[in-house]
């Protein structure tokens, strides 16, 4: 009987993947799609659960019990703003599942393994392994435990390239004789190694790009995987995160005009040595207000366009700054919010933010969108976001950023920047906005000002 429940299983919950996938393209269809995805991925365990190979349920159950448990925790406790470092986490904790798994296939059927199943292997292990500790190094840049910016040295392309020849060929050869046993540590070490060696020279700012491309490389393990296991679900499953995965990158380095090979061996987000050195940029004078003189200026605002990014998840402010939007528009203003394809710390992080503080799917516009709307715009309001709106993208053909489209910003009437303070964005590049006549920069907490510009405008109304 179970030889036809299984296959029925793994149908349908590839079905299930397919529906969920198409749902979370639209947020008024997201939460659909997310709990047919949910179902599907519960038939799929309850297929494979099904295998008359499982002979002993006892270390499963431990492992449901303790993996739940650690998932739990991470959801409930994981603030939004740690959210692409528990993404990064996840696919590397994935990636390590495939290599391990690949690991035991190879010891438990080597040297009688066919030239098939030994290439699945490999791909598995190699991909799995190198997606573990790229994906490690990823979360360390983005929790900045590791240095954000590119770490490069002389030969560093031709070395990383050198070890992942040296992985591919030790692996060429175990197809060629799985008998070779000592060649298996040799590709799983190479691959770890790789992996560490192909995050270093990338900086911060590219982060969101190479969390999407990490995730197709896990997608891809998990699809060998499936065929050294001959797991039609996992296939499936696989199949669908990898190209969703490349395909995601590939989007997102068109949005920044960059190419792969750029994003991988370019070493983006240097510091400009002479720039900090020099310090020109950072003693030219800006314009600064505070909440009260901004505020007033938003009162009489007919259209506010408001740009979020990362100091926005920082502050923890996309309540407050939903609620700045609620009074402006009691005041009659038309308020929409621009989000850049790579805003943030991960691929749709902004929308995440506003869509947790309630704010309407239709006031959130792609770039592609609003972008000719700014032009006739009273206030452009920045908060937290810094590179994605630099015009130095445009204008500057020595920018490490020059060619990456950007919101446009300047071209509002007034444009109100919150920030911190004048350091320099993610990819290490001063913003030119700043020091615009028609900017004003309004230093400290985003939530703390979008707090006060909310108290000054209801302050006002009252009166």
């Amino acid at each position: 009987m179970n030889d036809y429940i299984i296959p029925l299983c793994y149908v349908a919950a590839g079905a299930l993947f397919i529906v969920g996938l198409k749902g979370i393209t639209q947020p008024k269809t997201a939460r659909r799609g997310l709990r047919a995805a949910e179902a599907g991925m519960l038939l799929a365990v309850v297929g494979t659960l099904l295998h008359k190979e499982i002979v002993d349920f006892k270390w499963i159950v431990l492992a449901f019990v303790v993996g739940s448990t650690i998932g739990a925790l991470m959801a409930v406790f994981v603030p939004m703003t740690a959210m692409p470092q528990r993404i990064a986490l996840s696919h590397a904790f994935g990636a390590l599942a495939a290599g391990l798994v690949g690991t035991a296939e190879y010891y438990n059927h080597q040297p009688e393994i066919g030239a098939f199943t030994m290439t699945a292997i490999t791909l598995e292990v190699l991909l799995g392994f190198l997606t573990f500790t790229g994906s490690l190094m990823a979360f360390g840049k983005l929790h900045e435990i590791l240095p954000g910016r590119p770490q490069v040295y002389r030969g560093q392309n031709v070395l990383n390239l050198a070890t992942l020849a040296l992985a591919a060929g030790a692996g060429v050869w175990l197809v060629v004789d799985p008998s070779r046993t000592f060649l298996f540590p040799v590709v799983a070490v190479l691959a770890a190694a790789f992996g560490v060696m192909l995050i270093v020279p990338i900086g911060g700012a590219d982060m969101p790009t190479v969390i999407s491309l990490l995730n197709s490389y896990a997608g891809l393990s998990s699809v060998a995987m499936g065929f050294a296991l001959d797991n039609k679900a996992l296939i499936i499953a696989g199949a669908l995160d990898g190209s969703a995965g490349f395909l995601l990158s590939v989007i997102m380095c068109r949005a920044m005009n960059r190419s792969f090979t750029n994003v991988l061996f370019g070493a983006f987000g240097q510091v400009d040595a002479s720039a900090a050195s020099s310090g020109v940029i950072e003693e030219r004078p800006v314009r600064s207000a505070t909440t009260e003189e901004a505020a007033m200026l938003l009162e009489t605002a007919r259209s506010v366009i408001i740009v979020p990014g990362y100091g926005l998840a920082v502050a923890q402010a996309q309540h407050r700054i939903r609620e700045l939007a609620d009074v402006l528009t009691r005041n009659g203003a038309e308020v929409r919010f621009a989000i850049h394809p790579v805003a943030g710390r991960m691929p749709g992080h902004m929308n995440v933010l506003l869509a947790e503080a309630d704010v309407p799917y239709d006031q959130i516009l792609d770039m592609d969108e609003i972008n000719a709307d700014f032009a006739q715009t009273d206030v452009a309001l920045v908060v937290g976001a810094n590179d994605v709106t630099n015009p130095a993208a445009r204008t500057n053909k020595d920018s490490p950023i020059y060619g990456m489209p950007i919101l446009d910003v300047e071209s509002a009437r007034t444009v109100m920047v919150v920030k911190r303070g004048m350091k320099a964005g993610f990819a290490g590049v001063e913003n030119e906005l700043y020091y615009q006549d028609k900017t004003l920069m309004i230093f400290g907490d985003a939530k703390k000002v979008a707090e006060g510009l909310v108290h000054d405008l209801e302050a006002t109304a009252r009166a």
